[in-house]
């Protein structure tokens, strides 16, 4: 379902004196804009619909009144002029996510200094207008995260327990984790699976340690993982996959069908990781890309991070992009299964985060600047060095199983943490 965004442009009746000016175009800037953002909310697949020009606190509180009965899930507010502040303040106040973009000329750094970090609020002060597809994006985030249901696989309930992520409107389905056991033993050597398991033999740069019974298995998981996701109308997925291999309750781990999925843009976390695949889902929507959840392990002669796991997703790029390189070894821990070693670019910027709770973030951001073998190194299969920025000493680095994403987007997560009354945390 598309989000619902109510646009509102302020000005005054007259311009004489003061900023913007009497030169300024404010009765082409007034059409211009609306026409544009209803342009770009088509094009995201965002409803867009601007209410009558607003000159005055009586105008707001009109415009406000119409948000009862069915609110919009976010605001566009539109000032023209310096005077308009205050009313600006009035709609930000309600409590909708407000995106508030201020033309060069409308504004003094006194007018947005402490708006631009009010929670709920995304202010752009430039004359790009195009910036307001973020604001859309961050908004239409919320929205597709509310209609989102995870599903944990732990424990040993019999019955399934529903929850709901109450700052974020996410459905959970906990359920127990013999489900997988069962869903795994119905799964046969069907055509599917050889299929699956023929194409990562194929694409793989080459195969270690896995046989071609290991790679089987390793698709029927992934089938066994897709039934279930249909079984409980659920979105993403987690597991206590380490207890389960453990306790030797199944033969193979979800590795290579937790990349799989994660490149189809089904987000599916290992150990039963909550603040992990609350991430994942999140960058999912914000960005359009996979992200990679992993063991940070500093390297202290260098004062590199080593981000090691055996998920790793190949299609950092986005969904639908090629798949990075990428080589077929068993899960590091008990030498079973099959884990895609994905290769990441040497010289890509990242960005890694992860929830602390779901009301606050870690965030940070660096560059890769090679792959770690193993052997000679102990640990996980999918092994990135990363140079860290903003970081002296990569042992300080905050964090455990961070999630690892392709591009420096980290201010664009601030921002959107800050739409959304997330606490942002520099890592």
């Amino acid at each position: 379902m598309a989000a619902n965004i109510a646009g509102v442009v302020l000005r005054q009746r007259k311009y004489w004196m003061g900023w913007p000016g009497a030169a300024y175009p404010v009765d082409r800037y007034e059409k211009e804009y609306p026409e544009e953002a209803e342009r770009i909310g088509n094009e995201m697949g965002v409803n867009v619909k601007f209410a009558e020009t607003v000159y005055d606190d009586e105008g707001v509180t009109k415009f406000i009144e119409t948000f009862k009965g069915e609110p919009p899930d976010g605001v566009l507010v539109i000032p023209l002029s310096m005077g308009m502040w205050e009313l600006v303040d009035k709609i930000t106040s309600v409590g909708i996510p407000a995106v508030v973009f201020a033309s060069v000329g409308t504004v003094f750094t006194g007018h947005v200094s402490e708006r631009s970090r009010k929670k709920g609020v995304y202010l752009i002060s430039s004359i790009d207008f195009q910036q307001v597809k973020t604001g859309f994006r961050m908004i239409d985030t919320k929205k597709k995260l509310a209609a989102d249901r995870i599903l944990i696989l732990k424990g040993d309930t019999k019955e399934p327990l529903d929850t709901v992520v109450d700052n974020l409107d996410i459905e959970v389905r906990t359920v127990g984790r013999q489900n997988i056991v069962s869903a795994y033993e119905k799964i046969g050597e069907t055509d599917e699976v050889k299929e699956i398991a023929r194409e990562y033999l194929e694409n793989a740069k080459k195969t270690v340690e896995p046989s071609q019974q290991d790679v089987i298995n390793a698709a029927r998981m992934y089938i066994a993982c897709k039934d279930l996701l249909t079984e409980y109308d659920a979105t993403a997925i987690t597991m206590d996959c380490l207890g389960l291999v453990g306790s030797r309750l199944i033969d193979t781990t979800p590795c290579m069908s937790f990349s799989k999925l994660n490149d189809e843009g089904t987000p599916a976390a290992c150990e039963a990781d909550f603040d992990a695949i609350l991430t994942m889902l999140l960058l999912k929507h914000m960005f359009g890309k996979p992200s990679f959840m992993n063991d940070p392990v500093p390297e202290t002669v260098r004062n590199v991070l080593i981000a090691a796991h055996c998920t790793s997703p190949t299609k950092l790029d986005g969904y639908g992009s090629k798949s990075e390189p990428f080589i077929l070894r068993s899960h590091s821990e008990s030498n079973i299964g099959v884990s895609p070693q994905v290769l990441w670019k040497e010289g890509q910027d990242i960005t890694l985060s992860k929830f602390q709770g779901p009301g606050k973030m870690i965030i940070g951001s660096g560059t890769v600047i090679g792959n770690v073998e193993t052997p000679p190194a102990g640990g996980c299969r999918t092994s990135v060095e990363v140079k860290m920025r903003g970081i002296e000493d990569v042992r300080n680095t905050k964090g455990f199983h961070q999630l690892l994403m392709y591009g420096d987007h980290a201010k664009e997560l601030n921002d959107l943490c800050q739409l959304l009354g997330i606490e942002a945390i520099p890592m």
